[in-house]
This record gives C-alpha cells, structure tokens and sequence, in this order.
C-alpha cells in the first residue's frame, strides 16, 4: 500500500485529502506544519508528500528544502493560483517538487470532487518518480559536512521575480547562423516570405519545468529556429513560467494569449488549459492558442501543437523534443513526424522524472535520438550550425 504524507495547516483540508486518499487505497498521514513534516519523514520515511505551500512556523517551500537537501522523496505541492503562489509553485519546482496541484478554492468540499481524478493521477506517477541524485548535490554534500548547503528557497510574500535581471544572459542582435540544410529523408520545399526555416516542437508534464530551464538555458540569443512549448500546466500557472524562463536565457521566452508571428532566437509556451497550434497569416507563421480539444487528454496537448505543424511546414523543417511526463502525449505525433522525414529527440530515461511520454515515443519506434537532458540543447545546436 503507498504510504503518503499529507502537510497542511488546514484541517478541513487534512480531513478531505485524508478521506479521498484512503477511499483510493493510500495508507495517510498527516503533518500540520512543515516542521512536523520534517520529523515524520526523518522518523518514517512515506512514498510521496502531498505539500501546502503557505503555512505557520514551517512553510512549504522552506520544507521542501529541508526534505530534498536531508531526506529525498517524492512531493507534490498544493499551491493557489494567485501570483505569489503561482511564483512559488515554480520555485518549488526547482527545489526539487515532482508537480504540483493548484489547492482547491471556494466550497472546498466540492472543488475536491474536480480534484480527484488529477490528485490520484499524480500521486500515483510521483510514487514512481526518478529524483535525480544530482539534483543539488553539491549543498547536499556541504550539508552532511556542516558548512551552509546555500541561500535556500526564494520568498514569494507577494508577486515578484525569482532571479534578478541583473543575472539574465545577455541577448545578441547579431543576425543567425544560415539556414541548415534539410535531411535527405525529405528535400526542404522554400520557405514562404515572413516563415522561420525551420520549428522546434517541445512537449513535456511532470518535471517539465527544470527541464525547460536545462533545455533553454544553454540556447544563444540567436538560435535560428523558433521554440513552441507544450508544458501540461493550468491556466495561471503557464504566464509565471514563460516569465521564469525568459529571465533564466538568452532566448525571448513568451506565454502565447493570441496570435503571435514566429520568430529566430524566440520561444512560445502554449498557455494553460488550451492547446498551443500553428496557424499562418498573411505575414507568416503563428503560434496561437485554441480553445482545449476535448479529443486530447491533456493540454497544452503536445499531440495537437505537432499535428498543427505537420500541417504547414514539410516534416524536414520540424524537430520534436519529448521530454519528462506522465502518459503518452506527443509520442504518435512525433513518431508520425519522423516516419516522414522529421527530426525527433525523447529524453533518456536516466534523466527523466517521468518516462512515460519520452518512453512513449521510444516504444513507438518514433525517437530519432535518444538522449539525457543534458546533451538535448547540444544536440539542436549541432543540427542547426
């Protein structure tokens, strides 16, 4: 039976979790604060935390901290959607949290009926979760040694950056490297007037977030090809990302909330809870948000982003990334895409958090590469010199 520790100050949201997890199988506890949460696990440690993030003596991300740095296991936050939650839950995130569920709102008690099915889902795919051993390595060894293991998590008392500009890479306007040539596998018809040579495709869920930050960060200022980014998050949460995310690289990194023209050096994350899709207009390509297609799972749906691409541009033009998450968005797509003459990349399963999308597109013999996070960035760079 998986054993799951629930860390809330609530205690009508300790009784209802209790209740919904123990009804599904989980054998509950509960902590109160995350103080309690650090010595429950030090004594017995569970198979996945359920985490607030706002609570008295111990918050949640000061916890979290603590847990990753001196008792790793699986976590997955409660966060509310409002900016400085949203903030948080990212940073969170990059603490080490496997995902993240927004907390119910408003009559708890109804708003946990909604919740379920997704609280299950992901509970279930944290308990299989790979923490990578690497992760903060480095403060966890200072830690065990005595000496500051480091600055801890950022605080998100209201809405507010996670880096200071002052640290962002700087961006070159420099024009890009010449338009790489097309594999033989299919010859690359030209390019219309105002069309990028070439898209990348990325999809990912569980764990995509610090996998989009190893992604994008090593990419220059003057990539050729645009990036579209179709990340499994909910509306209010995608907007706090592609913030992150533009102030960590070099690229321009953008939430798409209407039709926005593709651009060499840019990156476009679909915005939550609707599909990212390729249209064109009369200047060129677009990336734009469509109402969620009730035919995919899950959104933005990596499936329907590559579907809309194949449509407009020859697969040679096109390069899929399946990285980290839970189930099998993306796969057929991008198998499809490079049985066309595509490009396509699945992260290895030694980095993934989640090997189920990039395990998908391997099963279905649809990888072209495949390749740890760390080498993906790499790897595109090589492609398109």
């Amino acid at each position: 039976m998986t054993r799951v520790l629930v860390v809330d100050d609530s205690a009508l949201m300790r009784r209802l979790l209790g209740e919904v997890l123990s009804a599904n199988g989980f054998q509950v506890s509960f902590a109160r604060d995350g103080l309690e949460a650090l010595d429950a696990i030090a004594a017995d440690p569970p198979d996945v935390v359920t985490m607030d993030v706002q609570m008295p003596r111990m918050d949640g991300l000061a916890a979290l901290d603590r847990i990753m740095l001196e008792h790793p296991v699986p976590v997955v936050m409660l966060s509310s959607l409002t900016g400085a939650g949203t903030e948080a839950t990212l940073e969170a995130l990059r603490l080490g949290a496997v995902d993240f569920l927004p907390k119910p709102a408003g009559a708890a008690s109804l708003s946990m009926n909604e919740l379920t099915p997704v609280l299950l889902e992901k509970l279930r795919a944290a308990t299989g979760a790979r923490l990578r051993r690497s992760h903060r390595l480095a403060e966890r060894v200072r830690l065990r040694a005595g000496l500051p293991a480091g600055p801890g998590p950022a605080r998100f008392d209201a809405p507010g950056p996670v880096q200071s500009d002052a640290l962002r890479p700087a961006r070159s306007s420099a024009p890009g490297p010449a338009q790489p040539s097309a594999p033989a596998a299919e010859p690359a018809r030209p390019a219309l007037r105002g069309d990028p040579p070439g898209i990348v495709l990325v999809g990912c869920s569980t764990g995509g977030p610090p996998a989009l930050d190893a992604l994008l960060a090593p990419l220059p200022a003057d990539f050729p090809w645009p990036i579209l980014i179709a990340q499994h998050m909910p509306a209010g949460f995608t907007g706090a990302l592609a913030r992150r995310l533009d102030r960590l690289c070099a690229l321009t990194v953008e939430e798409v909330l209407r039709p926005v023209r593709l651009l060499p050096g840019h990156a476009y994350v679909g915005r939550g809870d609707a599909d990212l899709i390729l249209g064109r207009r009369p200047a060129g390509l677009v990336a734009m948000a469509a109402p969620a297609d009730p035919l995919h799972r899950w959104h933005p749906s990596a499936n329907r982003m590559v579907e809309s691409a194949m449509a407009l541009l020859p697969a040679a033009r096109l390069i899929g990334v399946l990285m980290t998450g839970m189930g099998d968005d993306g796969a057929a797509t991008m198998a499809r895409l490079r049985a066309a003459g595509g490009r396509t990349i699945a992260e290895a399963e030694e980095t993934a958090v989640v090997w189920g999308m990039p395990g998908a597109l391997v099963r279905a013999g649809g990888a072209g590469a495949v390749l740890p996070l760390g080498g993906i960035a790499g790897a595109l760079r090589r492609w398109l010199a």
